[in-house]
């Protein structure tokens, strides 16, 4: 299987790759075969101590694209899965019911975060990064991160618990994101300014699916 990469983003994957089953919370069709990312990077980053104390949010962005290995990195650092026996994940969840899904917008179009096969489902080759938020930079950063809790996955909770737990739980992927871009110089903000209902309407999300947040990241302009 082959792709073709534009602007250096997502780049061919090797060998073969059956295509992936969508996760419910997708409802388009996949406009290409998956993106099989590689797996990330065990290099040595700096200390956790080090990240903490560098963290910090910026909203300058350069449009410089992420090269593909950093991505794959900053999308298994975010939710990615940690122990492959267990299917358990970089951050926690309620129940373990692992119900946020990570789309990513970037100028080629919008992707699912499939993280068990550690893959980007392509759904739509529009930009809709204008859509991921209010503020200027937000159009013209490389990726944005939005973060939708799939209701249908959070069994008999009254629908007090599903907000509180599914903000809690993006609360934790966020700040896994703010730790490593913190990690590897890049710049990042998680942000609520968004008009919820345009993105859902062209995310196409179903009603038991919710924006929670959004989260731009990109290198520091």
């Amino acid at each position: 299987m082959s792709e073709v990469t534009r602007r250096g983003f997502i780049s061919a994957a090797a060998g073969s790759t059956a295509l992936a089953v969508l996760k419910p919370s997708a409802l388009f069709a996949a406009t290409k075969p998956p993106t099989q990312l590689p797996p990330p990077s065990s290099d040595a980053a700096e200390s956790l101590i080090s990240a903490l104390k560098n963290r910090k949010t910026t909203r300058t962005f350069s449009e410089k694209p992420l090269p593909q290995q950093m991505l794959s990195d900053l999308l298994w650092a975010a939710f990615g899965v940690s122990r492959p026996d267990s299917g358990k994940r970089t951050a926690p969840s309620a129940k373990n019911q692992q119900e946020i899904d990570i789309y990513v917008a970037t100028a080629d179009g919008l992707y699912l975060y499939d993280a068990n096969p550690h893959q980007l489902v392509q759904l739509s080759a529009e930009d809709i990064r204008p859509f991921c938020g209010k503020q200027k930079f937000v159009a013209g950063a490389p990726v944005n991160l939005v973060y939708v809790a799939d209701f249908s996955k959070m069994g008999s909770m009254g629908e007090d618990e599903k907000v509180l737990y599914s903000a809690a739980d993006t609360g934790f992927i966020s700040q896994n994101v703010y730790l490593f871009c913190a990690a590897k110089r890049l710049a990042t903000v998680v942000r609520g300014w968004i008009d919820k209902p345009a993105l859902s309407e062209k995310i196409n999300l179903r009603k038991d699916q919710r924006v929670i947040l959004a989260q731009t990241v990109g290198y520091p302009k």
